[in-house]
Order: C-alpha cells, then sequence, then structure tokens
C-alpha cells in the first residue's frame, strides 16, 4: 500500500497544497475550521511529512540538534525523549550528538554539524550551555540554540534559555534533613564544571547557616556525577571521629553509592544514617529503601527547551516586530522517601531567624 501523500490530504480536505503546508508547519495564518479539516485528513489517512524533502523546498530546514556530554543513562534517555516529543508535537526531524565538553575544538564542530546536517538549531545540555566561549561562537556563526542551565532565575543575559532551580531544591532537601534532627549532614559534590554541583552545594550550605548550623568542611568532598564516587565519597565520612548522620549526594547515582557504602559496613539506613540524592531517576524508586531526592524532570525540562528552541527560530524568521519569547523556569520538587529518618535521639531544629 503506497503512502499517503500532501495531494491525498489536500484532495480530502478540500483545500490547496499551499493550505496543507502552513497547516503542517503550524503556521497561525490558518483558520480554525480549516486547520481542523486539514488535522481529520492528516489522520484518517495517517499521513506523514517527508522531513528531508519539506527542509529542502522550504527557506529553513525543520531539523533541530540535541547536544550533550553527559555518562548518566538515565538522564541522556529522558532528554532524548522530551526532545523528540517536542519535534513530533511540531514537525520537526531530530539529529541526536554525543561528545566530549573538553574538547578543543567543540565549538567549530558543532558549527560544521549544523551546516553540514542542515540543521535549524541546536539544544544545548549542560556543561555545553554553561560555557560562554562556546555560546559566543554559535551566535556568531549565526547558529540558533537554546540552553538549559542550571539557575535560580532567567539570567536575561540575551541567549535564549530553559533554567532549572537547582539550588532551591538543594535547600529544600537539607532543610527536610535538618528538621528531622540532624547536623552532621555530608555533602558530595558533582563535577565542578556542570553549573548544578555549585547551584546545589550553595542549597545546602545557605540551608545549614539559615538553622545556625556551622558548615563543617571535613564533611564536603569533591567528586564527580558517579555511583564509586559516592561508595567512595561516604567510605571516607564512615571513617572521621564524628561521621556524618546524614549525606546529601548531589544525584542519585551518588547517593546510591552512599547507599551501598552504608550497606557494606552494616550501617542501617536510615535509622543510623539518612542518605538523599537529587533527580530523581528510576534507581531511586527501585532502591531500598527507596530514595529521598528532588524529582526533576529531565524529560519535561528537554521538551521545554525544544519547544522554547522552535519558538525561537520562528520569532527569527518573523523579525524585529514580534515580542520574542520568554525563557522558561523549573524547580526540582522534594520527594520523601525511605531512606530519611531522624537519627537516634534526635531534637527537631528550626531556622535561626
Amino acid at each position: 500500500m503506497r503512502h499517503a501523500t500532501i495531494k491525498d490530504v489536500a484532495k480530502r480536505a478540500g483545500v490547496s497544497l499551499k493550505t496543507v503546508s502552513r497547516v503542517i508547519n503550524q503556521e497561525a495564518s490558518v483558520r480554525a475550521d480549516t486547520r481542523q479539516k486539514v488535522e481529520r485528513a492528516v489522520e484518517a489517512l495517517g499521513y506523514r511529512p517527508n522531513l528531508s524533502a519539506r527542509s529542502l523546498r522550504a527557506a529553513h530546514s525543520y531539523a533541530i540538534g540535541l547536544v550533550y556530554d553527559n555518562p548518566n543513562a538515565h538522564y541522556v534517555i529522558s532528554l532524548q525523549e522530551g526532545v523528540l516529543s517536542a519535534c513530533r508535537e511540531r514537525g520537526f526531524g531530530l539529529q541526536i550528538h554525543p561528545c566530549d565538553a573538553s574538547s578543543p575544538h567543540l565549538a567549530d564542530e558543532l558549527v560544521s554539524l549544523v551546516k553540514r546536517a542542515r540543521l535549524a538549531g541546536l539544544v544545548l545540555a549542560p556543561p555545553m550551555s554553561e560555557q560562554a566561549e562556546l555560546i559566543a561562537t554559535l551566535k556568531e556563526h549565526d547558529v540558533g540554540f537554546v540552553r538549559i542551565i542550571a539557575s535560580r532565575e532567567d539570567p536575561k543575559d540575551g541567549y535564549p534559555c530553559v533554567y532549572v532551580d537547582d539550588r532551591d531544591a538543594a535547600y529544600a532537601i537539607t532543610e527536610h534533613l535538618i528538621q528531622l534532627g540532624h547536623t552532621r549532614i555530608g555533602f558530595l559534590w558533582g563535577e565542578p564544571h556542570h553549573r548544578s554541583s555549585p547551584e546545589r552545594y550553595q542549597g545546602y550550605a545557605d540551608a545549614l547557616k539559615d538553622y545556625g548550623i556551622p558548615l563543617n568542611k571535613k564533611l564536603v568532598l569533591p567528586g564527580r556525577y558517579a555511583f564509586d564516587d559516592g561508595f567512595r565519597g561516604a567510605r571516607k565520612l564512615f571513617t572521621l571521629k564524628e561521621p556524618p548522620t546524614a549525606i546529601f549526594g548531589s544525584n542519585d547515582e551518588i547517593a546510591a553509592g552512599v547507599l551501598a557504602a552504608a550497606r557494606s559496613t552494616g550501617l542501617d539506613v536510615p535509622w543510623d544514617l539518612s542518605i538523599a540524592g537529587f533527580e530523581d531517576n528510576p534507581f531511586s524508586k527501585q532502591a531500598w529503601p527507596a530514595l529521598t531526592t528532588a524529582r526533576q524532570s529531565t524529560r519535561e525540562i528537554a521538551r521545554h527547551a525544544a519547544l522554547r528552541l522552535m519558538d525561537e527560530l520562528a520569532h527569527r524568521e518573523a523579525g524585529e516586530d514580534t515580542p520574542p519569547p520568554a525563557n522558561e523556569g523549573f524547580v526540582p520538587e522534594l520527594v520523601v522517601r525511605g531512606s530519611t529518618a531522624p537519627p537516634r535521639g534526635a531534637v527537631p531544629r528550626k531556622r535561626a531567624d
């Protein structure tokens, strides 16, 4: 059976080929009743536009790229699913481009990618999205992009983005532990070149300060967003003369490593040690006990980033007379599960102010 064509859609809907094209391209100039007729015809015929051919015919491309460098498989899959859902919603193609964020040739690589693959623009995941020189080079070469970044508020720096308030979410996690009665709370960093790492640390430090708890630097260890670093960091904290009664891992991979370290030394979680993570990946719900964490919908953040890029591309095409699209912000939500509880003999604390 042959595939339906745009001519079949136009004939069934009783409209011109140009009108079908406008509906498929999400143009606002089509009347609502006409749009509905075309959409019904598209659905009835199972029509799927040929994105490559459409890009060749059009003045601009109908494909975007997703650029990332992250070893966390759960994060990458959610990222891809989110961007892909937006592409399907708007009729765009998607090219996935994993890369090395530390490469000195990254900017040239991405500019070449956009030209070679005729991409309309790029969704940049951390840490590429936070590299000032890379952003400046893409701007210089007129490459459309949207960044996913860690920030408490819209940076308003002239570059489009979707921003995630890691600081406030980390504050909420630390506050939860303090209110349970913990005062010796360990903190395990992720990679410092990811902006989310210092943002999460700042939330931790600010919560301690607000509750009048001195920051003990012996309880804070550097590391990466990795299981092994969580395991090694926890084992090191356990050797302190006064070990922590709770540990906050900068992501769920780190927290999972802490949980494994606790089990290896015979600690009872959560009664001997409370553990909290960040991101709410599938493991956090499957662990025993399930991990207290901050629910960060990577899929939804990525979806909105892709939609933000498409809106930005439409704005650039329409000209400066139209108002620019707004940046969107997300705040991960505290999720309390079985890995946190009051320490033995705990006394609840209140904020110092």
